[in-house]
């Protein structure tokens, strides 16, 4: 196990009607809060009409601002910073899923910054304060409720980058399963394949002696595939919803990479895809993770072997490693099929014209991943892998 330093201080609320309270936890923050969601959503559910009247009853002021789309782009954030400098924004709440917590985080981090916020992510500056957010969540996928992470779309250049600080962190995250009832089946799917992707990017590592954060994986990927099935049978079960949301906190708010070495060049892969092709994150991550496991496999047979064992259960009588290694992908590739997301590139209708430019972006700041380090040429071959 490698040295680590883990503090995570995001307020949990987790259970049913909790939204209800979010006017009081801002409070303890300032009086003056920007409203920030996506589209229809909230509105057609009715978290809106419970949100604003939890705010109103606490004698905040309240500024709107709605739009944030999936894969959430620049310009929004770049209105959102303005809106809190003209009006003395005190706190930033997000209510929905993962695009609108990043461009909450984004806009926090931008309000106090002098410069254009985009040199954070091309690393042309360092972050020295953001002002406070919370999240009401709906989707259980990104956890980015309790992440120190933000990405973001550059419309100009259709760039995808990532920063990270631990200022980004939210103070609070309302996590009320019933708030999940609503979504598409789909998003559900991509939102079980985001959760696992965090996990696996945590998994797959070289780091030795990792036996319990290997074992929270595990448990972690294994309640995931489970639950997931049920939930997207039965939409508006609670206790299916309320393992996936608290398993999307888990899987992305650090606990899981103690001591260990994390990978994330899967990630890279998948936002290439985003930023160019407007692909949903889950469904992407869902094509690029089987990929990029036939093409590093071979660096640690016994891991994959381990994984195919412990999380899909295959019988380690199986002598062969590589067979037991490629049976666990196989496995893998299933479960996607099966809760109706694709696992080529093919069915995401992307074709290979482009493998080239999206490998050049994804390593343009040199190699990634850690697992084993990717190159282009590495990179091409993993879309083609996944095509």
């Amino acid at each position: 196990m490698e040295n680590f330093i883990f503090k995570n201080e995001t307020k949990i609320i987790f259970g049913k009607g909790t939204e209800n309270t979010v006017g009081k936890e801002i409070l303890k923050y300032g009086k003056k809060v920007m409203f920030h969601y996506g589209g229809g959503s909230i509105k057609k559910s009715g978290l809106y009409e419970k949100i604003m009247k939890s705010l109103n009853e606490s004698g905040l002021t309240v500024f709107e601002l709605g739009g944030v789309k999936p894969n959430p782009l620049l310009g929004l954030v770049r209105e959102g910073i303005k809106i809190c400098r003209e009006n003395d924004i005190d706190f930033i709440l997000s209510a929905g899923g993962g695009s609108v917590i990043d461009s909450a985080k984004t806009i926090a981090m931008g309000v106090n910054y002098e410069g254009d916020i985009w040199d954070f992510f091309e690393g042309r500056a360092k972050l020295e304060s953001a002002i406070p957010t919370g999240v009401i969540l709906t989707i259980p996928a990104a956890g980015s409720e309790s992440s120190v992470v933000t990405v973001i779309t550059n419309e100009e250049g259709l760039i995808k980058r990532g920063f990270h600080s631990s200022m980004l962190l939210p103070k609070f995250a309302i996590l009320n399963p019933e708030l999940t009832f609503t979504l598409p089946v789909f998003q559900i799917a991509c939102g079980a394949a985001d959760i696992l992707a965090h996990t696996f990017e945590r998994y797959f590592t070289q780091s030795k002696n990792v036996d319990l954060t290997d074992r929270m994986c595990e448990g972690l990927m294994k309640s995931v595939i489970f639950n997931s099935k049920i939930a997207i049978n039965s939409k508006d079960n609670y206790d299916a919803m309320a393992e996936l949301m608290w398993a999307s906190t888990i899987a992305h708010n650090g606990i899981l990479g103690t001591g260990r070495t994390e990978d994330w060049a899967s990630h890279k892969f998948g936002h290439e895809l985003s930023a160019l092709y407007g692909i949903t994150h889950g469904a992407s991550l869902a094509v690029m993770f089987p990929a990029w496991m036939k093409y590093v496999y071979k660096y640690n047979i016994e891991r994959f072997a381990q994984f195919a064992v412990r999380v899909f259960n295959i019988d380690a009588d199986f002598n062969d490693k590589e067979r037991l290694a490629l049976a666990g992908i196989k496995e893998l590739e299933n479960f996607f099929k099966e809760i109706g997301l694709p696992t080529t590139l093919k069915e995401l209708s992307v074709p290979s014209d482009n493998f080239e430019l999206m490998a050049s972006k994804a390593v343009v700041r040199g190699t990634i991943g850690n697992f084993v380090k990717i190159n282009k040429e590495d990179a091409v071959k993993i879309f083609e892998l996944a095509k």
